[in-house]
């Protein structure tokens, strides 16, 4: 039997760190409470840093050494961390186009309320500025 690979076991760990990160998120976005996500934290980050690194270094020619058990675990921790991030991921996604859609849709509402008609006064009515400023640089 192998000697415990210390760098996978490192890896392991910040995997199930990220994972627990990720689902602390997840329920943060589904109560609608954005700002309580845990990845934003410069903490989480340096994790985030960290395994990025510990995971680059690892080919798979190290993995095929590794013991069955240790590998099994190594894939179960991805899977899990994987399947976390996909969620997180979507539902980041879906916040953002619910909010780029209520922007959208109060500069509309503001550009038409500029537009509409105007009756005859004495003096001119001030030309009205477009409302693409509340657009985020106008790709919405």
């Amino acid at each position: 039997m192998n000697a415990p690979n210390p760098k996978i076991e490192r890896v392991i760990a910040l995997t199930e760190r990220l994972t627990e990160a990720l689902k602390a998120d997840i329920v943060a976005l589904e109560q609608g409470r954005p700002r309580e996500m845990r990845t934003i934290e410069p903490e989480t980050q340096q994790i985030a840093a960290l395994y990025g690194r510990e995971a680059g270094s690892i080919n798979a020619a190290s993995i095929k050494t590794l013991p069955a058990q240790t590998r099994a675990k190594l894939a179960e921790a991805t899977k899990r961390f994987q399947e976390v991030l996909t969620l997180q991921s979507r539902l980041i996604t879906r916040m953002k186009n619910a909010s780029e859609g209520i922007v959208r849709a109060i500069a509309t509402d503001v550009e038409r309320k500029r537009n509409a008609n105007r009756p005859y006064g004495r003096t001119p009515a001030a030309v009205p500025r477009p409302a693409s400023a509340l657009l985020y640089n106008g790709l919405v």
